[in-house]
């Protein structure tokens, strides 16, 4: 009778590990066990700024939002203290886009909150 040795299910194992780590860089692709502590270190980071993306994002809109404030004379915290007295309810990635594709609509919301914190 032969031998049992567990031969497809580790080769399987490892195949998927060391397929997923295609591309990285040295040993780190091929060896299995420095490829199994990279992938696991990447999918921590992969999960990790997956949050971190969107601080990133909200960030840019704000400081884009920012600059096109202040070519009206206008701070950022001001300008969004007025658009959310006037009611208005526009999130910050769509003011940013206005700001750089849509001049005249930006400063039509520049001036409403103006007109708000005046009167």
């Amino acid at each position: 009778m032969p031998r049992a040795v567990d031969g497809t299910r580790r080769k399987n194992r490892r195949k998927k590990i060391t397929s997923q780590t295609k591309g990285y860089w040295g040993r780190r692709k091929n060896a299995f066990r420095t490829a199994k502590d990279a992938l696991a270190k990447s999918l921590e980071y992969s999960y990790r700024d997956r949050k971190v993306r969107k601080r990133d994002f909200r960030r840019l809109w704000i400081t884009r939002i920012s600059a096109a404030c202040r070519a009206e004379g206008m701070t950022y915290s001001r300008l969004m203290e007025g658009l959310r007295k006037a009611d208005v309810q526009v999130d910050r990635k769509t003011l940013s886009n206005l700001a750089i594709e849509d001049r005249d609509a930006f400063n039509s919301l520049v001036e409403t909150a103006r007109n708000q914190l005046q009167g």
